[in-house]
């Protein structure tokens, strides 16, 4: 299993983006993470739906502790989390990141 990953989840509200990345680095379950904002277009309940929401872009090193995270933090029925492999970093960033998430 790829120990660095790169998770993305995405919320409606800015606040509640702000929200998770705060909490996720205060328990040390994240290193770094970036929210901006972005349009999703998608099928809901068979609709398509097209909405501003906010992702998260979440650095670390433990899937099932940040996706427990989110699940416990997010308000969607059914949230968005993926996380891609860092295949490739400098040492340097890679350490840090385990420091953070001590």
């Amino acid at each position: 299993m790829q120990k660095y990953i790169q998770v993305t989840t995405t919320v409606n509200k800015k606040r509640i983006a702000k929200d998770i990345a705060k909490k996720l680095i205060e328990q040390k379950i994240a290193a770094c993470i970036q929210i901006m904002p972005i349009r999703s277009t998608y099928r809901w309940n068979n609709r398509i739906e097209s909405k501003k929401e906010f992702m998260l872009i979440i650095k670390g090193n433990d899937f099932k502790k940040i996706g427990k995270a989110i699940r416990e933090l997010h308000p969607y029925e059914l949230p968005e989390i993926i996380a891609t492999p860092i295949t490739a970093a400098n040492k340097e960033y890679l350490d840090w990141i385990d420091k953070q998430t001590e």
